[in-house]
């Protein structure tokens, strides 16, 4: 299959307008890393200092986690460093080594889903397809991710698998251990294990950095995932529907979706933008009039409702039925039903006319029936003697 047609910038800005947007700066890129280290580094502290604070700091901490994922995709399209030396080395060894990842195997791997963004030939397809589902199966996958189910399987089953094998909604992008990668991510995990123990809080390691890694890192990378290509109709026709973007407000920023990951429809139309620019030019494309053709969200909680709007299944022979009404077969013919009462065994036909019209015939009918059942009670009770 063919790639999707792209946008040109020119059609939709003049070339003064489209200048901001196509310069990179030296500086903020390193200032992004340094950042999402130095937070890392504060929650740390704070849940050492003040444990109460714990399930808060393993939220922060996962978030930036997701973080360092996120500025080695911004190293994958070169947006750390205009140096690509400089921009290689922070986007593989700061932001991908300690979440186990590699930026020369994700590289490769994450232009393909750009050039085939939503056709067969996209490596990410399996992240979206599924979509929608009910509201149990979503809820099994998060509760997957914050049991630690979906950290062991990337970090275990998959563990000495390459990038590109055979992957399924649990492996997301920028969360997957690869053969290339284990040694290095078991090498930076230990420098970070050996700083904490030389600060005399060796459990810091297990409960603010691990354990931030097996559940909500997980967790919100799945829910980018989900509110990046699941349900936008036509994006594998149209270069305005090719992702969704979702505002986020400022909780939404903090636990879900560092460092504008959610203007996604924004990159996928200009890949080649600075993350960090993309509010801007979505405010342009705003001005240009072209956000309706976009898929925009209003927040991460209706994306959720959206992707597990899929009712869910009924079980054959629990429907409820109405009195008197009939699902799935035509009501049956009264003139051949067959119906059996309480006192008799014998089929009767409601229709038919009655054999005896006589009150009297009737009544000799059952005192020839009651005397014949006597007569058999009576000749069991001589055989048992």
């Amino acid at each position: 299959m063919s790639a999707p047609p792209r946008a040109r910038p020119l059609d939709l800005f003049t070339p003064d307008e489209w200048t901001p947007f196509q310069t990179r700066s030296p500086w903020i890129g390193p200032l992004l890393v340094l950042h999402c280290w130095a937070v890392i580094a504060l929650a740390i502290a704070a849940g050492v200092l003040w444990p109460i604070l714990i399930p808060l700091c393993v939220a922060v901490i996962g978030t930036r986690q997701l973080g360092l994922a996120i500025l080695m995709h911004e190293a994958a399209h070169g947006g750390l460093s205009p140096d690509r030396r400089l921009n290689d080395f922070l986007g593989h060894w700061l932001c991908a080594v300690p979440i186990g990842a590699s930026l020369a195997a994700y590289r490769p791997y994450h232009l393909a889903h750009h050039k085939y963004a939503q056709q067969a030939e996209d490596p990410d397809l399996v992240l979206s397809a599924p979509f929608p589902v009910t509201r149990a199966s979503l809820g099994r996958k998060i509760l997957r991710d914050l049991t630690g189910q979906t950290f062991f399987k990337q970090r275990v089953l998959f563990a000495f698998r390459s990038f590109a094998s055979r992957r399924d909604e649990d492996l997301a992008e920028g969360a997957v251990v690869t053969g290339r990668s284990v040694a290095p991510f078991l090498l930076v995990n230990l420098a970070l294990l050996l700083v904490l123990v030389l600060a005399g809080v060796w459990w810091a390691w297990f409960v603010l950095w691990l354990l931030p890694m097996a559940t909500w890192f997980p967790l919100v990378t799945r829910l980018r995932n989900i509110a990046e290509h699941a349900c936008v109709e036509g994006s594998a026709a149209d270069p305005f529907r090719a992702a969704r973007t979702t505002r986020a407000a400022w909780w939404e920023r903090a636990f879900i979706a560092p460092y504008w990951v959610n203007f996604h429809a924004e990159h996928h139309l200009f890949m080649w933008v600075n993350s960090y620019k993309l509010p801007a030019l979505h405010q342009k494309l705003g001005e240009k009039g072209v956000l309706g053709r976009m898929e925009v969200a209003p927040g991460y909680l209706s994306v959720l409702r959206e992707a597990s709007r899929k009712p869910a299944p009924t079980t054959t022979g629990k429907v409820r039925q109405t009195p008197g009404a009939y699902v799935g077969n035509p009501p049956p013919k009264l003139g051949t039903q067959r119906l059996r009462t309480k006192c008799s065994r014998r089929p009767l036909r409601p229709t038919a006319a009655p054999r005896h019209t006589d009150a009297s015939a009737c009544t000799v009918k059952l005192r020839r029936r009651r005397d014949c059942g006597t007569a058999r009670r009576a000749e069991g009770s001589w055989s048992s003697a």
